[in-house]
């Protein structure tokens, strides 16, 4: 099947990082890294055929890619610029 192919995961991984790239917010790069570290995983033989262990696995590592992403790139809370006067107003 196709999900026992190491390159599959690779490749999705890589189009969920394109995806990231669209849309920013460090949550689609933590997909990207679990993808991609199942593909390697399956590529060096650690992972078989197994699609709910692969699942569970890609669970696990894209949840710890997401939260080492928070850790090192923290939400910055002044980043937004609140307005209190209107410029157009005499």
């Amino acid at each position: 099947m196709i999900w026992s192919t190491w390159w599959a995961w690779v490749v999705g991984g890589v189009l969920v990082g394109v995806v990231e790239v669209l849309l920013p917010g460090y949550i689609f790069l933590g997909f990207a890294m679990g993808a991609v570290a199942v593909g390697l995983l399956i590529l060096i033989g650690v992972l078989g055929g197994n699609l709910p262990l692969m699942l569970l696995v890609f669970a696990v590592l894209s949840l710890a890619a997401w939260a080492a992403l928070r850790a090192v790139f923290p939400y910055q809370s002044g980043e937004v610029r609140v307005v209190k006067r209107d410029i157009n107003k005499n």
